[in-house]
């Protein structure tokens, strides 16, 4: 994909937001969230998990994406994820937010703790992982191997951790994410397993991350610890995520409303430059 396809991609929609939430339901149930417009975007990859909300958060205009549909109807491994990010980036956005629920691989990751992750580490098996795949009815040519090394945008990480410090929200300054493929949860021996090496485990950051990554999008994830996985004994029970995460959300709400605002138009990162080393 050249970088000027990219460039007239993203300019299609001029005017339309510039941030995007990509989440549940409940980041918006509140009432902070405003919808002003929905928009239904065909892609080259089918439909996004559901139409794009653009609106107001309070005074921002942003855009939203249910990840796994409106009803929560997607498991993880059929999200539509390239839809997803291929939609977003023709209507101009630039900064993703993504949110997700996330077990505990360590002891101080607790949970109803906010983490940030800075690295993840990929067990998934048969998700689409590239808009590069050689496909004659993609608009994509070539094959690109973008840097993953920093997997997240360092400018939106310290300026979300540095509002959530202002309102004593605990979170984690950094965490490896362990993303497996679902829908099920782990076993015993892999849940100890993956805690040789990651902090956090979920079902979602990838290819969402790297999707990103190849649309030159600033990505953050905030990821919301809901409970201790099974490593910790006690197996996971799908209820007392939703319940626990319901109050992971109030925090994150919290936390948008100042740094949302916070937000520089300019951006200044090595995210908005991740093709130019990326192909040959």
């Amino acid at each position: 994909m050249p970088k000027n396809f990219l460039k007239s991609l993203a300019h299609q929609q001029a005017g339309n937001p510039k941030i995007a939430i990509i989440g549940g339901s409940g980041v918006y149930d509140s009432g902070i969230f405003k919808k002003e417009k929905e928009v239904k975007i065909k892609t080259p990859y089918g439909f996004p998990s559901a139409p794009v909300e653009i609106g107001d958060f309070s005074g921002q205009e942003i855009a939203f994406l249910a990840r796994h549909g409106k009803n929560h109807q997607l498991p993880p491994h059929k999200v539509p994820q390239r839809a997803n990010l291929w939609a977003l980036k023709k209507l101009g956005v630039e900064r993703i937010i993504g949110i997700c629920a996330v077990g505990s691989l360590k002891e101080n990751f607790k949970p109803g703790d906010i983490v940030i992750p800075d690295q993840f580490v990929d067990f998934t098996k048969k998700r689409e992982y590239t808009f590069y795949d050689g496909s004659t009815s993609s608009p994509q040519v070539g094959a690109v191997h973008v840097s993953l090394a920093d997997s997240f945008c360092p400018d939106l990480r310290s300026l979300f951790y540095k509002e959530a410090k202002k309102l004593k929200i605990q979170i984690h300054k950094t965490g490896t994410y362990c993303c497996v493929e679902g829908p099920r949860f782990s076993t015993r021996a892999e849940s100890r397993f993956f805690r040789n090496f990651s902090d956090i485990i979920g079902m979602t950051l990838v290819p969402e991350v790297v999707l990103a990554r190849e649309l030159e999008i600033c990505y953050l994830s905030l990821a919301a610890v809901t409970d201790y996985d099974v490593w910790a004994e006690k197996p996971v029970n799908f209820q007392e995520i939703i319940k626990t995460m319901k109050g992971n959300l109030e925090k994150i709400k919290k936390l948008l409303k100042p740094a949302l605002p916070e937000i520089q138009t300019k951006r200044t990162c090595l995210c908005k430059d991740s093709l130019r080393f990326a192909k040959a």
